[in-house]
């Protein structure tokens, strides 16, 4: 039956195959391509520089549902959750597009871009170039590469391919040699999820373990499994660049107020 990641990977394909029939796959990257030509020479790669500089900078997801919670937020104002993001600091936007098992959909990521002037991540299960060419087209400004479920060949391609389109790439691992293949593709962002999709486990000490491993001229994400103001500051002082922070962010009655505290637990710890 295999892992939720690979039952998450299998859908994606599903999902991929019937979207080709109605809009095939030339069609998609010729419009791709005319949005980056409409913009030429204007791939400035913003996500990547929303997480650059000093100090520790939040990714803040958008997320109605989950494999392992079920359903996390009944009532789901996604524009006003994204809003209330960018008012309280944050630096990106992550907004949920898989439908099956984390009920989001392509508008979303669509409309958030269109509210916010922040950076949106496309977090969806990237299997197909086609899902690269969709997330330029629904104004995403990155996407997710999963080193789980790609190869070597497919994350270099998958990358070189975003590049091309002035979108940047969170690529995801979750050990040692994951990282070391993130890295010899290219990945300019690194991701550590703390949590394991194989089985849904949830290790913070994941990223403190593998940050020494990431050169300090990549960006280096913790995601997940992020659930309070000290855990932030345990990242922060190993230096960790960003977080994404998904679950607890989208429980708490007041998500701007409660991702200002976890900045500021991050400027104590310093």
């Amino acid at each position: 039956m295999g892992t939720i990641l690979d039952r998450l990977a299998e859908h994606a394909m599903e999902r991929v195959a019937e979207k080709k029939k109605k809009h095939p796959l030339e069609e998609i990257q010729e419009k791709a391509f005319a949005v980056c030509g409409a913009a030429a020479g204007t791939l400035e790669f913003p996500f990547e520089k929303a997480l650059s500089g000093e100090g520790i900078h939040f990714i803040c997801e958008c997320k109605k549902a989950s494999p392992s919670r079920g359903l996390i937020a009944p009532d789901f104002p996604y524009l006003d959750i994204a809003r209330s993001y960018e008012a309280a600091g944050a630096s990106a936007i992550s907004v949920l597009t898989e439908p099956k098992w984390f009920r989001g959909e392509d508008r979303f990521l669509q409309e958030i871009t269109a509210a916010v002037c922040i950076p949106c991540l496309r977090k969806d299960f990237t299997v197909d170039p086609y899902m690269i060419y969709e997330a330029k087209l629904l104004g995403a400004s990155a996407v997710l590469l999963i080193c789980a479920i790609l190869d070597d060949a497919q994350l270099a391609e998958y990358l070189q391919l975003a590049h091309s389109l002035g979108l940047s790439a969170l690529v995801e691992a979750h050990d040692e040699k994951e990282v070391g293949r993130a890295l010899a593709a290219g990945a300019r962002i690194i991701g550590v999820n703390n949590r394991d999709l194989r089985d849904f486990t949830v290790d913070i000490n994941n990223s403190v373990r593998l940050r020494s491993l990431v050169p300090e001229d990549r960006i280096f994400v913790s995601e997940s499994g992020i659930r309070n103001a000290q855990d932030v500051g345990l990242l922060c002082r190993r230096g960790t660049n960003a977080v994404l922070i998904g679950e607890t962010l989208m429980r708490s009655p007041d998500k701007g107020a409660f991702l200002r505290e976890l900045a500021g637990s991050c400027l104590q710890s310093r």
